[in-house]
């Protein structure tokens, strides 16, 4: 411990990554205590988390293949590139990779028994992921990055795992129930809402024109307290899934 003290350069990386933690942390924490009926097994939690990370993984492999092919057949300046590197390439590998490694580990889960079980599902791996994308950009930027990150990437993911955690819930309902054709649109949904507001998100980002900016600042706070309507709303009309 006093090594760690008494070295600046590690305690320096050290709190970089305490910077880059906590918030995803704190988000974790939120959307676990809004789970009124059953809490999830800390197990089954740690879980996702680790699922997050594997998809961040995932997804950075998925968008090194994808962006090398996309600078081979188009200009890096036109629109058409950036719709296609944002909607597509880093929005869809990031969403669905998620989603893949989320339908892993709890679909068949026997925790899965309440609706809201599936907003704490996604919600959780959708922080994992950040929580790995934030140490890599923290560690890489320092800590005016974690600063900026805190408060628009990171509830930017939470928001995104929000919206495929509702129609993930409604999927497995729908399943239970044998409606598998409404089962198999609603876990599309699952995918497709939030790789849209997901590539909403960067698009608008990367624009850098100040009236981007004011765009992407109210984007950012609608889909906020859209999120934190619909958790609490969730939450409260929460129902165990029955057969």
């Amino acid at each position: 411990m006093f090594y760690f003290l008494a070295n600046p350069i590690i305690s320096y990386n050290l709190f970089l990554i305490a910077a880059a933690v906590i918030p995803a942390v704190i988000l974790m924490i939120k959307v676990y205590k809004s789970d009124r009926l059953e809490k999830e097994s800390p197990a089954l939690m740690r879980k996702l988390v680790v699922a997050g990370i594997l998809s961040a993984l995932l997804a950075l492999v998925e968008e090194w293949i994808g962006e090398a092919v996309l600078n081979v057949f188009l200009e890096p300046s036109s629109t058409a590139y950036n719709v296609i590197l944002y909607f597509i390439i880093v929005a869809f590998s990031e969403e669905s990779s998620k989603y893949l490694l989320l339908k892993k580990r709890t679909w068949k889960s026997p925790e899965f028994n309440c609706s809201f079980d599936g907003v704490v599902y996604a919600v959780f791996v959708s922080l994992g992921f950040a929580l790995w994308e934030n140490i890599s950009y923290v560690m890489s930027y320092g800590f005016s990055t974690a600063i900026v990150r805190a408060v628009t990437a990171i509830p930017g993911h939470a928001c995104f795992g929000v919206f495929m955690g509702v129609f993930y819930g409604i999927a497995k309902r729908a399943e239970l129930h044998h409606k598998n054709g409404k089962a198999s649109v609603f876990r599309k949904l699952s995918v497709i809402f939030p790789v849209i507001l997901h590539g909403a998100y960067d698009y608008i980002a990367s624009n850098g024109s100040d009236i981007a900016n004011y765009v992407f600042l109210a984007f950012i706070a609608v889909m906020f307290l859209c999120s934190y309507i619909l958790v609490g709303k969730q939450a409260k009309n929460d129902t165990y899934l029955t057969r």
